[in-house]
């Protein structure tokens, strides 16, 4: 199997989902990084792979997919040697769906709300989107209640989703300590999911950049 082309940053949650999971599967990806900082992702040879011009971005022998949430579904679909991570049985598989849109609409949102005007303009986070990652995790620590995973009894995308959105708001300074079900749930994760190591790797680099970004607390 050719390795497929992966445009991502390092420091990205969504792109570190999908690095997980293709470690997960034993996938190789040829990485090549899109400085969205510098404008890169507006070059016409990627406007050509994605219109929406985002990271991450997939191509598969010519196939070329976006979202990271989409991309996590594609490759278990094709490359999964079974269905542990996103399994057949349809309640499982919607209650996994669930959790990813949930990611993607709440939880993950609630980070870009309140972070990036601060990385963008310098400018002090608004209380008010604090409050919206606050109920963000208050949600999630009902999911996990009486349970060590995001969707169901053992490991899948909905864990390694969640898992990059949740360690970035770690290493954002956000103090997940009083959400004692995510607590247990984060310091399982972090043993029981392949490529935490390399996530880890992007999450430092992310601090890097947060420390240069972020406004300084007076």
């Amino acid at each position: 199997m050719s390795a497929m082309d992966f445009y991502y940053l390092p420091g990205s949650a969504p792109c570190r989902s999908v690095i997980m999971l293709g470690k997960a599967l034993g996938l190789e990806f040829n990485k090549k990084i899109v400085n969205t900082m510098q404008g890169e992702q507006l070059k016409p040879e990627f406007v050509k792979l994605n219109p929406q011009h985002t990271i991450p971005t997939l191509v598969d022998n010519g196939f070329s997919i976006w979202e990271s949430r989409a991309i996590l579904i594609y490759l278990v679909e094709k490359y999964g040697k079974n269905d542990s991570l996103y399994p057949k049985d349809p309640q499982k598989r919607a209650l996994i769906n669930q959790r990813l849109y949930f990611d993607m609409g709440k939880l993950n949102k609630s980070f870009g709300d309140y972070f990036y005007p601060q990385f963008r303009f310098g400018k002090p986070g608004d209380p008010e989107d604090l409050k919206k990652i606050e109920d963000a995790f208050g949600f999630l620590d009902t999911f996990l209640e009486g349970q060590l995973y995001v969707a169901g009894d053992h490991l899948t995308l909905a864990d390694i989703s969640i898992l990059a959105t949740v360690s970035t708001f770690v290493v954002a300074g956000i103090d997940i300590s009083k959400y004692q079900n995510v607590t247990k749930w984060y310091e399982n994760a972090q043993k029981v999911t392949p490529g935490w190591d390399e996530n880890w790797e992007g999450l430092m680099q992310l601090k890097k950049m947060l420390e240069t970004m972020l406004p300084a607390k007076k």
